[in-house]
């Protein structure tokens, strides 16, 4: 991955993590590591755990940012989600997955969409 792909992805899961803190949600772990992938973002809200995943995108000139979470990279999130949920069993039983799409570039305005519960 390129250097400013790292920079703005990374500037991208920032902005959701401000993003999800400002609306109330508690941010557990931010890109935990499996062998079945990565969630970007682990949060809770009242008693729900959040897996959220980030997509940033200079622009939607080619596409929206949410539309590169296709059906493989969904199968993926659930593989994580579950070694997640085993690793993690105090988690408990209620959970969901959101996108995060944020467009725009570090330094400047973003913008923000945020698609709850999104995988079934």
């Amino acid at each position: 991955m390129s250097n400013h792909k790292q920079v703005l992805g990374r500037w991208g899961e920032d902005v959701a993590a401000d993003y999800l803190a400002a609306h109330g949600y508690t941010l557990l772990e931010r890109n935990v590591h499996s062998a079945h992938g990565e969630l970007d973002i682990v949060a809770s809200k009242d008693s729900l755990l959040v897996f959220v995943e980030v997509k940033t995108r200079t622009s939607h000139i080619f596409a929206y940012p949410e539309d590169s979470v296709t059906r493989r990279k969904q199968a993926y999130l659930l593989s994580a989600a579950e070694a997640y949920l085993q690793a993690h069993p105090e988690s408990g039983d209620s959970w969901q997955f959101d996108v995060i799409a944020v467009e725009g570039t570090p330094g400047g305005k973003a913008e923000i969409e945020h698609f709850e519960n999104v995988i079934g």
